[in-house]
């Protein structure tokens, strides 16, 4: 028996995934896995470090993250892969040294950017963070010297995760940023009291280099090696052709990114915390539900690209399916975003204060979660189109918005941190609308009736969220005590003895009580509307359950389809 389980363990870290089943599987599980650790990590952070601490540590990360965002994820996971996926499934053993040449011209660049960036660090934080003042500033640089070696590692650990990946063996590049996560938790807990901020920092390192050592033994199994070596042959001409597009893209987000760093900073010290507490969670339907319906939708997008009924059958359905489950998560984030916050980030040093704070952040965030995961959608309509051109232009006209909505937001009105998340919305709806307009134009048009099933969404949406926010309020103790939102215009609310149904929501448990009843009820009245309103996407949710608890012969990954599952910037990244 003992040895039944360990063989089956083996054969499933190191046999590929040869079914469509097996392998999103694997992806979606690790996704959440993943999500979920990030949280605790957050979680962890908040407990031993204040929001002003916390703030000095998220800044270190900008400097650090620019060079890795442009440089890795930028090139790596739009170019690299299908180019080495190509050469390895013509079995053409120069791949094995085409990977050797991109590791070592990647460490070659990465390192000479981050000795240039470590020296001048603390000039760089007197402009992207203006905000702070010079002791915080010298923290953040000397933190960021650090980070860097992080970063050296994941230059190398990309490269792995784009051999494994084009191997289909998904599991070990899905379970490194697990360990990421693991190396910052276990580093801040254990180290934290002695070494201050170090620990987290020096936990990041150790993060980075075990998502390296997790992939480098099977990596080496099937045929990868360090060669000492640089040769600019036509498939790394290739590469660079490829990633061209997406380097530019990726380097004015960064620039839109370090615009937040700078703003945030001239707002207070902890705000950089709460917008990035925010933007954690808000993620979280992003990554669960808007990438993988991008992902699944681009290889039959780009099928179908001859056929343009058909084609626009198949987007349109995409986006209804990405609105069925973004909408109402957006609504009940802004519903639950106190009861979230406080079981996410609520300890003795996260306060009141931050903890509202952060839930504004949240709402901003959540109003624009649709945008996010639809812009992904008809991107890749574009892609499935042969146009990777457009999509790159919208992104930056939108990215050019949200920097000018933020000079507005703080600089002239003066706004609070929640400002800089609805600036990164309306760039976000301004993207989306261009991408829907244009595309439109591409395939002629939608249907009469297209936005009807949008409107059903947001109606649902809403009243679910309306229905959700009665029964918070009515069973949370405070609200009585304190007679807190509506019940304080009310008479009747002196009067009821509500200490018989109530829960007291100052200690955790009952808070997480409330809070699952809450959801759970706001999810089956939702899908229960949805389908008394005829939903076809709820029906088909719905289906897709039936099909998940009913066991059924998988299909085969074909030989001309590869699935990414590259660890997004969330998983590798704290700032």
């Amino acid at each position: 028996m003992v040895h039944k389980l360990i063989s089956k363990g083996k054969k499933i870290l190191v046999d590929p995934q040869q079914t469509v089943l097996s392998a999103a599987t694997i992806i979606m599980f690790m996704i959440l896995a993943s999500r979920v650790l990030g949280l605790v990590r957050q979680r962890v952070l908040a407990h031993f470090f204040t929001p002003e601490e916390l703030s000095l540590f998220f800044a270190a990360f900008r400097l650090p993250d620019l060079v890795f965002e442009i440089l890795v994820f930028g090139t790596f996971s739009s170019a690299f892969i299908p180019v080495f996926s190509k050469k390895l499934k013509e079995g053409n053993h120069s791949a094995w040294d085409m990977a050797s040449y991109i590791v070592n011209i990647g460490l070659v660049i990465f390192i000479a950017l981050a000795l240039i960036l470590s020296l001048t660090a603390d000039k760089f934080y007197q402009i992207i963070a203006p905000g702070y003042g010079l002791s915080e500033q010298a923290v953040i640089s000397y933190l960021t010297k650090i980070l860097f070696a992080a970063q050296g590692f994941f230059v190398v650990s990309y490269v792995l995760t784009g051999v494994l990946e084009s191997s289909r063996r998904f599991f070990i590049p899905a379970l490194a940023p697990l360990f990421y996560n693991l190396g910052i938790i276990i580093a801040t807990v254990f180290f934290s009291k002695r070494l201050g901020l170090y620990a987290p920092t020096l936990g990041v390192v150790l993060g980075a280099l075990s998502h390296f050592l997790i992939q480098l033994p099977l990596s080496v199994k099937l045929g990868f090696r360090f060669k000492l070596a640089i040769k600019i042959n036509e498939d790394i001409k290739k590469i660079g052709r490829l990633a061209y597009p997406r380097l530019i893209e990726v380097s004015f987000l960064q620039i839109s990114k370090s615009a937040e760093l700078f703003f945030a900073s001239l707002i207070s010290v902890a705000s950089y915390t709460y917008y990035t507490f925010g933007n954690t969670l808000q993620l979280l339907p992003i990554g669960l539900f808007g990438l993988p319906i991008a992902k699944a939708v681009l290889p039959t997008l780009s099928r179908q690209s001859e056929d343009i009924p058909t084609f626009k059958k198949t987007l349109i359905s995409a986006l209804y399916q990405c609105a069925f489950l973004t909408i109402p998560l957006s609504v009940f984030f802004i519903v639950l975003r106190v009861p979230l916050i406080r079981l996410v980030y609520g300890t003795d040093i996260f306060d009141w204060t931050a903890t509202v704070t952060t839930g504004y952040v949240l709402s901003a965030f959540s109003v624009g979660i649709f945008f996010q995961a639809a812009n992904s959608i008809v991107a890749r309509g574009f892609y499935a189109l042969h146009d990777t051109k457009t999509p790159v232009l919208i992104s930056l006209t939108a990215i050019f918005i949200t920097v000018v909505a933020d000079f507005i937001f703080i600089k002239v009105l003066q706004l609070d941190i929640w400002a800089l998340a609805s600036a990164f919305t309306l760039g976000s709806f301004i993207q989306f609308l261009l991408l829907l307009l244009i595309i439109k134009n591409r395939i002629k048009g939608f249907p009469e009736k297209f936005l009807n099933p949008f409107v059903k969404i947001i109606f649902t949406s809403a009243f679910s969220g309306l229905f959700m926010y009665m029964i918070l309020k009515v069973f949370d103790r405070s609200v009585w005590v304190k007679r807190l939102s509506f019940f304080g215009k009310f008479d009747f609310s002196q009067n009821v003895d509500f200490e018989k149904f109530v829960l007291d929501t100052r200690y955790t448990f009952n808070l997480l009580i409330l809070t699952a009843i809450v959801l759970i009820v706001g999810v089956v009245l939702y899908i229960a509307i949805s389908l008394c309103l005829d939903s076809k996407e709820a029906k088909a949710f719905l289906s897709i359950l039936k099909r998940i608890l009913i066991r059924r012969k998988p299909a085969p990954i074909p030989d001309k389809e590869q699935e990414s599952v590259v660890p997004t910037t969330e998983d590798t990244s704290l700032g």
